[in-house]
């Protein structure tokens, strides 16, 4: 069994179960138990762990990555090092890897490439204008959620594990995606980043990375050396606009890539915006505008081969300036014939290498003819077994005429008309000929035949676009209605799930922007969906001991609101809690019955008449001793914060800090154990920032 797996880190977050494994380290889901909710914990394995240096660049990177916040990077909320554990939090992502998704539906489309990439360089763009370089951009750092948006992960880590930069087995992971740069050790900075994200967007389009090799050394020499095959020649139908996007992200000269990941998303959306675009890149190198070639350009097989050796394009300046004569300077001469010899050699072990690389082709080649004849043979055959069988299946199955919808209002209820289809909503479009709620267009088109049963898109047009879009009321109202509207506007729709006891689940509860505010073209917008009613657990605390007061409090703070309080014979001290119906550390309802008693205090007895002593001169009255020490448990209110802080107590009048404590994102109330006796009176700091002062009463039991 996992070590960690049952332990309590920082008296806060549970470890339930391990949710995947990395080079170093292991991800888990965790209880937050401060916060009541799932994160994720990635511990760092112990051969990290171990590494002084190392879990101080952790610690100082996670703090770093901690600052970012954007819908397409995973939240990081918390980083801890200690001797028990070094580990990140983060929020936990409902969804999967890039590359679990690649690997389920092989080659992407140029839509869906485009979608996820331009997702990831909108969280490069926000990173990188932080100062932060991720440099370990790769598929299984990029997580992919039901709805189809994407987070990265992982920020900064690769920084941390840069410490060392052998290309290990375990490298090869991310060696598929690293830059020339990274690979030889060298300067690494944003345009690094903008490298991984192309050869990311080359495999999502041909179902492959650019180099492959038995080890990870092999593949990084690939990556120094460049020559990679166009994306083309492995997928005809990428558009000549998206292949010159990756290929410039792909430039062996860091100078000839994209300066920013902004002008990267610049280019994204002119091809978005025209599919059919090509563009014309201006480079360093040659100081003039050169095109890289597109889909419809093939490269003759000499310069494959010159590419494959050089990495340069044979007939551009670049080529020119990497076979340019050498110069060199010596303090000696060298016997011509040594360089002839030498020079004869190494141009044999070219032609050799050659000639071995042309044999693996043609066998490769050959390879791949007589499987693609046998595929090609068994598609046919199974398409008619498919129509035959579809044939005569569609005589029993019943079919239906679609109707006429265009012109139609749609209208709530408005599916319930149509009870042979399933009603599919598109995002709603602007639209100056057809009026606002009016469908515009159908799929399937009205009078054709279809199963009983089939879906039936429709697009409702929302009239003339306004020249100024407020975000409308959308509490209480169909999430998928909501989001087609909002996503016809062109706004990017992310939806949150929450619980309500108001709105019935599957309806908007709520939008960030609110209603009424005034919003930007492209501006993210999310809405949150009801769960409809959800239990909500507590862990009950230890009131025992405590003054009724106090205990009321802190059950209310913690959510408690069904809270019932009798009071009863006992020995203890008045007001003091004898009993709770529910124990100590035992998840219940926050809505359910909690019961306490507290003590009446003990019945006053007048005290027995004694006879007066008379004091004799020689007796010496011992003064009273100072009262003892009490140690309380005080529960101290906080203004609520976005982010966590620190709070520090002292001594009225004082500097020096008697308690220290981390204190949450989100949290209004700590409870502490103070000494002292009396009255005393404490100064509360927030950040070193002074917050308040505070009386507390030590008294005795």
């Amino acid at each position: 069994m996992d070590q960690y797996i049952g332990r309590l880190l920082d008296n806060r977050y549970e470890i339930l179960e391990v949710i995947g494994t990395g080079g170093m380290a292991v991800v888990y889901k965790a209880l937050c138990h401060r916060l009541n909710r799932l994160v994720a914990v990635k511990i760092l394995k112990d051969e990290f762990a171990g590494d002084e240096e190392f879990r101080r660049r952790f610690r100082a990177e996670g703090e770093a990555v901690a600052m970012l916040s954007h819908p397409n990077i995973v939240q990081v909320y918390d980083v801890s090092s200690s001797e028990s554990a070094n580990y990140i939090v983060m929020e936990l992502i409902d969804g999967i890897s890039l590359k679990q998704y690649m690997e389920k539906k092989g080659v992407l489309n140029w839509k869906e490439t485009l979608h996820f990439a331009m997702q990831i360089a909108k969280g490069l763009e926000h990173a990188h204008s932080r100062g932060i370089i991720h440099r370990d951009i790769k598929p299984h750092n990029i997580m992919v959620l039901k709805n189809g948006s994407v987070k990265v992960m992982d920020f900064g880590i690769a920084r941390v594990m840069n410490k060392s930069n052998t290309l290990t087995k375990e490298a090869l992971g991310s060696v598929h995606y690293i830059s020339p740069e990274q690979a030889k050790g060298g300067h690494t900075d944003n345009r690094s980043d903008i490298y991984s994200l192309a050869v990311v967007m080359y495999e999502m389009m041909t179902g492959r990375p650019p180099y492959d090799g038995e080890s990870a050394v092999a593949v990084a020499i690939q990556h120094i050396n460049g020559g990679a095959p166009m994306p083309s020649t492995l997928n005809p139908n990428i558009p000549g606009g998206l292949e010159q996007i990756i290929m410039k992200g792909m430039a062996l000269d860091v100078r000839d890539r994209y300066v920013s990941a902004t002008e990267m998303l610049k280019d994204m959306e002119e091809f978005r915006q025209n599919p059919a675009i090509l563009f014309d890149y201006h480079t360093v190198m040659d100081d003039s505008t050169r095109a890289i070639p597109g889909a419809s350009q093939p490269r003759t097989l000499a310069e494959r081969k010159v590419q494959a050796k050089t990495g340069v394009r044979p007939g551009s300046d670049s080529a020119r300036l990497h076979t340019a004569a050498p110069q060199h300077r010596a303090t000696g001469t060298v016997p011509q014939e040594r360089d002839s010899e030498a020079i004869r050699r190494a141009q044999q072990r070219r032609k050799a290498e050659e000639k071995k690389r042309e044999e693996e082709r043609s066998r490769v080649a050959t390879t791949a003819i007589v499987i693609c004849s046998a595929v090609a043979v068994i598609a046919v055959i199974i398409f008619l077994i498919a129509l035959f069988n579809g044939a005569l299946l569609n005589q029993e199955k019943e079919l239906v005429e679609v109707p006429y919808l265009e012109g139609e209002v749609y209208t709530d209820g408005f599916a319930e008309r149509y009870s042979d289809f399933t009603i599919r909503l598109q995002p709603q479009q602007y639209s100056e000929s057809w009026p606002a709620g009016q469908i515009m267009h159908q799929e399937p088109a009205g009078g054709s035949k279809v199963q009983k049963g089939s879906d039936l898109w429709i697009t409702v047009s929302m009239g003339e676009e306004p020249p100024v879009k407020i975000m409308e009321n959308y509490t209480g109202v169909e999430a998928d209605q909501a989001y087609a509207v909002l996503s016809g506007m062109g706004f990017q729709v992310l939806t949150r799930k929450e619980a309500s006891y108001v709105y019935e689940a599957g309806t908007v509860t709520r939008t960030d922007p609110t209603s009424g505010t005034e919003l930007k073209d492209g501006q993210t917008v999310y809405i949150y969906i009801s769960t409809g009613p959800d239990l909500v657990e507590e862990k009950m605390p230890d009131v025992l001991g405590l003054e009724i007061g106090r205990a009321k409090e802190l059950l209310n703070q913690l959510g408690f609101t069904n809270v019932r309080a009798e009071a009863v014979e006992s020995s203890k001290p008045k007001d003091q809690v004898v009993y709770q119906s529910v124990e100590k550390n035992t998840m219940v309802d926050v809505t359910a019955e909690i019961i306490i008693h507290y003590s009446q205090g003990a019945e006053e007895t007048l005290p027995e008449e004694t006879p007066e002593v008379e004091t004799k001169p020689e007796e010496i009255v011992e003064p009273k001793p100072d009262p003892e020490p009490v140690t309380a448990r005080l529960i101290f209110s906080l203004p609520e914060r976005s982010q966590d802080y620190t709070l520090d107590i002292c001594l009225k009048g004082t500097t020096e800090s008697i308690v220290s404590k981390h204190i949450a994102a989100g949290e209004t109330s700590t409870i502490l154990d103070l000494t002292g006796t009396g009255t005393v009176w404490y100064d509360l700091y927030i950040d070193g920032v002074f917050e308040r002062e505070q009386k507390v009463e030590f008294t005795h039991d």
